[in-house]
């Protein structure tokens, strides 16, 4: 038989098996193997320690394999997984998942025990996503565990959860893609199963290898997977038909097909009256056109357009321009880099150091730079603005998108004025208007119009009149709720 052979089916030779076992985890210095000689039977285990329950090996399964007779099968073992294989490779995952080989002399056959044992931190809100209203749980780096939160809140049948193993060569990563299959698109689906399944990477996966790998369009500033730490968020889009995508080793979870707007949503504008839930998001969408405008407004108004201004209020910011040797661009440059400088340092250092770095910046950094009239106060005031409105925005990695937007409509600004932003602004909608999401307009409800979204689009109204779901994950069942209140029809 060809070496080629031997390293992929299980031969019947014994120790030839335990030898090639050995040969492939040689030098990892917590891979065991044990042989046992029971009753005229030889019987082999292959595992990691670091990464095996030990009670289970020790307790169960060695136990169990001395009680064994010689009519029993190692199927017979009281383990709630197990699997049978005749191919290498399936044993070299399965030991590098924590599970427990077993051979057994003149057999062409394996068993995989499931005793797998990774460490995981405990339970907690998401830092980077607090919350307001809601439960205050979130996502951990184990897969099951992950699976486990969201079945606790959804209890049917129709969650599924398919299994991928990605990557290449010897590295691969499992990932899970989860959907509510009597809601969501099935085309949608093989679509993400296709981009996942074509993934090549030989190294570690996470979720933003992933977007990366499976998004409509790179080099665009806006995402178009949403990554979130909350199963609250992870259930709601589920409901409404979208796909979520878990990684082992992450606290992320993927939704796709996402829209602009859907980054500017928050489990919380639900567990709060419709008025109050509607004014927050107008206020996260105006900090939108503040975050991307406000710093350029300033610039052209100042640089081109300062008879648009009242007199008093032109005087007091020539006064503060007057001893600054620089043009109103460089200023907002320096104050842009400066505060992403101190954001970038406040997120590295320790919390206790961070909250130092923050009074430090914000006081002392920015009277110093105004006393030395390297920047005006009305330039402080603007950026000031422009950074508090960034923050409103619940998924950081919009907010990081906007914050970039920024630099583009300064430099237009500068030049042409007005004009130069109404032209950034322009193109600015013809990109979100022609990108997509898995196939879904990325600026859907808005460019197509489509009038039944808007009730959860720029305001949400009360929930019972939300008939149907939201059309960009195309379900396959629109219908969620009769449009009106049962009990009103009774005359209670």
């Amino acid at each position: 038989m060809s070496e080629e052979t031997l390293t992929e089916t299980i031969h019947s030779d014994f120790h030839l098996n335990i030898q090639t076992v050995n040969n492939t985890f040689s030098k990892i210095h917590d891979f065991m193997t044990r042989v046992f000689d029971i009753k005229e039977r030889k019987i082999g285990i292959a595992f990691i320690d670091s990464i095996t329950n030990k009670d289970i090996v020790n307790g169960r399964i060695v136990n169990e394999i001395y009680k064994l007779d010689y009519k029993d099968s190692i199927i017979d073992i009281p383990i709630a997984n197990i699997s049978v294989t005749d191919n290498f490779k399936k044993i070299y995952s399965g030991i590098i998942d924590g599970k427990v080989a077993i051979f057994e002399g003149n057999s062409n056959i394996a068993f995989l025990l499931d005793t797998g044992l990774f460490e995981t931190r405990s339970i907690k809100e998401p830092d980077s996503e607090k919350i307001v209203n809601g439960s205050h749980d979130g996502f951990v780096e184990s897969l099951n565990k992950n699976i486990n939160i969201i079945r606790n809140r959804i209890r049917t049948p129709n969650l599924k959860s398919e299994m991928l193993s990605v990557g290449g060569g010897s590295i691969t990563t499992n990932v899970s893609i989860l959907y509510l299959e009597n809601i969501a698109n099935q085309k949608v689906i093989n679509i993400v199963k296709k981009r996942i399944s074509s993934i090549e990477l030989e190294n570690n996966l996470t979720p933003g290898k992933l977007e990366e790998f499976i998004e409509d369009n790179s080099f665009s500033p806006f995402p178009q997977i949403l990554e979130t730490e909350r199963p609250d968020r992870v259930v709601a889009n589920l409901m409404d038909g979208r796909i979520v995508i878990l990684v082992e080793g992450s606290a992320t979870a993927s939704i796709m097909p996402v829209s602009f707007f859907s980054f500017y949503q928050s489990p919380d504008d639900y567990n709060s009256r419709f008025i109050l839930g509607s004014f927050i998001r107008v206020i996260r969408l105006l900090g939108f056109f503040i975050s991307i405008t406000l710093p350029s407004i300033y610039i052209a108004i100042v640089s081109f357009h300062y008879e648009v201004l009242p007199y008093e209020l032109v005087t007091n910011i020539k006064s503060s321009l007057e001893y600054v040797p620089y043009p109103p661009v460089i200023e907002a440059l320096i104050m842009q880099l400066t505060l992403e400088l101190l954001r970038e340092a406040a997120i590295r250092l320790p919390t206790s150091m961070a909250q130092t770095v923050a009074i430090v910046g914000g006081l002392v950094i920015g009277t110093a730079i105004v006393e030395a009239n390297l920047v005006s106060n009305t330039m402080i005031i603007v950026i000031a603005i422009t950074a508090i409105s960034s923050f409103t925005v619940p998924i950081h990695e919009m907010s990081s998108s906007i914050r970039l937007l920024s630099f583009p409509m300064i430099f237009a600004a500068s030049m042409l004025g007005l004009v130069g932003i109404v032209v950034g602004l322009m193109f600015l909608m013809i990109h979100l208007v022609k990108l997509e999401s898995f196939g879904a307009p990325y600026f859907a409800p808005l460019g197509p119009i489509r009038m039944s979204d808007l009730k959860d689009t720029l305001i949400r109204v009360p929930f019972w009149k939300m008939k149907n779901r939201p059309s960009t994950a195309k379900p396959i069942n629109e219908k969620q709720s009769t449009g009106k209140k049962g009990w009103a029809e009774d005359g209670e």
